[in-house]
């Protein structure tokens, strides 16, 4: 005969108070039970960066305590304290761990020269001093400062900016500013909206 759930538990609760009623040692029991993965680690709650859903997920790390020890991720789940996902991850979110974690994520600026078949590693103020200057040349060259009318109207459209879904309103706020009022950029998205 199949047990219902109700019996289960109520031979479960029985069980448990006879074994502390008739003094069971459970001390050896105990020392079996393999310690989780995830007992020691530090609860960090983010942002899944993969689509514009925005799911929620808790990442946990071991070993940023200390000066000498750096943290690692050892696990990645959904939180389901978000009240977007629950708790629950699509196959590309319940894989973040292995991206965070993968021997081949580059974690320096690596520049291919125009021409060029290799790789090189370069600085992070060559990667930002070079960004700066291809945006600058391009907006000298094709700022379209009047249109047919001979209003003025500085757009440049050859140039496109998208901000992420892991970014605060304030940062896409910013990103729309800075690119839109200051270079005059108009097709700029934002990647909640694709």
């Amino acid at each position: 005969m199949q047990p219902t759930r109700r019996q289960f538990l109520e031979a479960a609760i029985l069980g448990g108070a006879a074994t502390s009623v008739l003094g069971f040692d459970l001390a050896e029991a105990q020392a079996q039970v393999p310690e989780l993965k995830i007992a020691r680690t530090t609860e960090t709650r983010s942002t899944c960066p993969y689509c514009s859903v925005s799911c929620g997920v808790i990442i946990h790390t071991l070993g940023g305590g200390s000066r000498n020890v750096k943290a690692s991720v050892v696990h990645v789940e959904g939180d389901a304290d978000h009240p977007i996902n629950q708790g629950t991850l699509c196959p590309k979110g319940i894989t973040l761990a292995h991206t965070i974690v993968n021997d081949r994520r580059l974690k320096r600026v690596m520049y291919r020269a125009p021409g060029a078949s290799a790789w090189e590693e370069r600085s992070w103020d060559f990667a930002i001093d070079r960004i700066a200057r291809l945006m600058k040349d391009t907006r000298d060259r094709t700022l379209r400062r009047t249109d047919g009318r001979g209003r003025t109207i500085n757009a440049l459209t050859s140039v496109g900016v998208i901000g992420g879904c892991t970014d605060a309103n304030e940062v896409n706020y910013l990103l729309v500013k800075a690119f839109r009022a200051g270079l005059g950029v108009i097709p700029i998205e934002q990647q909640a909206r694709i």
